[in-house]
């Protein structure tokens, strides 16, 4: 079925007959195939008499020898999925088979992508980003301080660069346009963080998509703000150059050097907040983060700091 679907993807006419001849197949299982690929994908493809079987755009996917060709520096390898139930997931069980960091898990599409607070992430064919880094720490609790906070800042470099000029961030994970997401990120550790350890880097941002029914907070993607179509190579390409730049200042400076830069892109500096752990909600105003990337408060007139990853965030209503 995806080998039809690399014949397709050029967003050009092709006829049953071509088709069943390049797989070696009838007309009537190319038949079978597209319906399929309609069915499991969501990809809309286009049926005319005389002309054959259109995509209703052209599919651009993902590729390893296009992302190393994107490339400025180091080209981390990527393990290449078609469909697969979440990139972070196969990072750790490729950790389990004991596959050597750093490496990279990209997917075309996620059967059961996760955010944080276990909430499902929406992960259509072919549209968005799906991408997870996985990278050995050497004995230092130092180098994990604020570290989902520097991919965040790296993110958001990289949306940047592809035009969506209003990227902010938000605390503690979330990459916003205005109020609506447009990229979030999840970190999981495997390991002793006092020795040695592999973190997942787990980035989700929406790239290419224009419509779902399935999320249920306001969001958007790059398409809808730059009015463009990404190529999703690129993206990847750009997003390992901004994480090899912050990673090796968080690397080298600790997260202290990096918390300025932060504070300065975050969206709700200042702002009445919310902040809700279970069944427990603190409302204060943001001060910024510590420098282990913690939140501060100030709840009535005493300072508070907040770390963990059960905490949401939301703006109070007179904010």
């Amino acid at each position: 079925m995806l080998m039809l679907l690399k014949l397709l993807k050029d967003g050009r006419f092709h006829s049953g007959q071509a088709l069943g001849a390049a797989l070696g197949v009838s007309r009537s299982a190319v038949w079978k195939q597209l319906q399929q690929l309609e069915a499991e994908l969501n990809l809309p493809i286009h049926k005319v008499r005389g002309r054959g079987y259109q995509l209703a755009a052209p599919l651009s996917l993902l590729d390893q020898e296009a992302i190393a060709q994107a490339s400025s520096g180091e080209c981390w390898p990527p393990l290449i999925f078609d469909s697969i139930d979440s990139t972070n997931a196969e990072a750790l069980r490729a950790i389990e088979r004991g596959h050597a960091a750093p490496f990279l898990v990209l997917a075309e599409r996620q059967s059961a992508g996760r955010g944080r607070r276990g909430r499902k992430w929406v992960s259509p064919f072919a549209e968005n980003l799906y991408y997870s880094l996985v990278l050995r720490i050497d004995g230092g609790m130092r180098q994990l301080e604020g570290l989902s906070l520097v991919v965040g800042l790296a993110v958001m470099q990289a949306l940047r660069e592809q035009g969506v000029a209003e990227a902010g961030l938000k605390w503690p994970n979330d990459v916003l346009v205005g109020t609506r997401k447009i990229a979030g990120i999840l970190l999981e550790l495997v390991g002793d963080p006092a020795d040695v350890c592999h973190v997942v880097l787990g980035v989700g941002i929406n790239v290419n998509m224009q419509a779902t029914t399935e999320v249920d907070q306001d969001w958007t993607s790059v398409r809808l703000v730059t009015g463009k179509a990404v190529d999703r190579n690129h993206l990847v390409a750009r997003l390992n150059s901004t994480l090899q730049y912050y990673l090796a200042r968080h690397r080298e400076s600790g997260f202290e050097a990096i918390q300025p830069e932060w504070e300065q892109n975050h969206l709700w500096q200042g702002r009445a907040v919310s902040l809700i752990a279970g069944a427990s909600q603190v409302d204060g105003i943001v001060l910024g983060i510590d420098q282990q990337g913690a939140l501060r408060l100030k709840v009535g007139e005493v300072e508070k700091h907040f770390s963990g990853g059960e905490l949401s965030l939301r703006l109070r209503d007179d904010s």
